[in-house]
């Protein structure tokens, strides 16, 4: 399926042909036209690139539940967001990047949403609620950041986005009562991602107005060293360095944690940024609707995480929600572009766990 995805777009990069449909540009390929051998290599690239930001992003809930088993939350985080950071600055800086002042004090602010308190409290809610429901809940960020963005008087909110917003809320409001019907259940835990959930949608609001590096590797490399460093302290407040015993720490929690420093963050973020600069955005964010069903299916093979038909409803109603919250901002872009002064629309990001 990527690999054929991936042979279309090679196509309609190769051609240049564009007509109209439905409303949207579309570039149409040649089919006289055979494909050379370095066009069935970055078709094959791109099928990888995708296949990272689908499958690898979307089973790294599964790898937290499991590096957090042994590993204390804070200090998984912690390592994982400063070895990772690490790398991605020590790759940015060979390739010139010298952050200024500014950059670091951008870095720091959104270093405290997006990880700190986003990924701090994720991974910390992971020792009680289920990878799968960790997933549907973080797909909830699109529906704080378009009521954000509204409360600052930056996004307007259209029909259909309100209907998406009601249907999100529907969904969530599911997840929260199977968990209550659940004997040992933890709310705290359910309450505790989705002020994660909450934190990244603030940092992704506030970021426009940050001097943040034009470089794109810089530009997640600083509040990701940034966020780590802070978790790192954080983790040691808390005590957690104390109460961590090394030599008890599990074969699975170790490989739980390399999966997330090497794949989730590295291989995954650097085919994130090689599409970006290669197919339209709106492609990329398709990861967006993957990365849910992709962690509830294998926490559900893997993990004998419960997969009822409850969980079923509301993995339909938010994702759902994320396709009519997305639609309906298209219809507020389309509309600003045509008023005068335009609107000032913020795009929605998707958390990457």
């Amino acid at each position: 399926m990527f690999l054929h995805q991936s042979s279309q777009i090679v196509a309609m990069i190769r051609s240049g042909k564009m007509i109209n449909i439905g409303g949207r540009p579309v570039i149409v390929p040649n089919p006289h036209k055979p494909a050379s051998a370095h066009e069935r290599g970055l078709a094959i690239k791109l099928a990888l690139a995708f296949v990272a930001i689908y499958v690898i992003w979307g089973s790294t809930y599964l790898a937290i539940r499991y590096a957090v088993e042994t590993i204390p939350p804070l200090v998984t985080v912690g390592v994982r967001q400063a070895v990772a950071g690490g790398i991605m600055l020590a790759w940015a800086w060979a390739r010139g990047f010298r952050p200024t002042r500014q950059q670091w004090v951008a870095g720091f602010a959104l270093g405290t949403f997006f990880f700190l308190i986003g990924h701090g409290s994720l991974f910390w809610a992971e020792q009680y609620v289920g990878s799968g429901l960790a997933a549907l809940l973080i797909a909830t960020e699109p529906m704080f950041i378009l009521m954000l963005g509204w409360m600052m008087g930056q996004q307007k909110i259209s029909r259909v986005s309100a209907l998406g917003l009601g249907l999100g809320v529907a969904g969530v409001a599911m997840l929260m009562g199977a968990e209550l019907s659940v004997k040992g259940s933890s709310m705290p835990g359910v309450l505790a991602v989705l002020l994660g959930s909450l934190a990244w949608s603030v940092g992704v609001v506030i970021s426009p107005r940050l001097k943040l590096p034009s470089d794109a590797l810089g530009r997640t490399a600083l509040p990701t060293i940034c966020g780590g460093a802070m978790l790192l302290i954080a983790a040691g407040v808390a005590g957690e360095f104390q109460q961590t015993h090394w030599a008890s720490i599990s074969l699975k929690s170790w490989l739980g944690l390399g999966y997330l420093i090497i794949f989730g963050s590295v291989v995954a973020f650097t085919s994130y940024v090689w599409l970006l600069q290669r197919v339209p955005q709106a492609l990329v964010a398709t990861h967006t609707y993957a990365n849910p069903v992709v962690a509830v299916l294998l926490g559900w093979l893997l993990a004998r995480e419960p997969l009822t038909m409850r969980v079923v409803l509301a993995s339909v109603a938010i994702l759902g929600a994320i396709v009519l919250i997305r639609r309906g901002e298209r219809a507020v872009e389309i509309k600003g572009a045509q008023a005068i002064p335009p609107a000032v629309v913020i795009k929605t990001e998707q958390e990457c766990a």
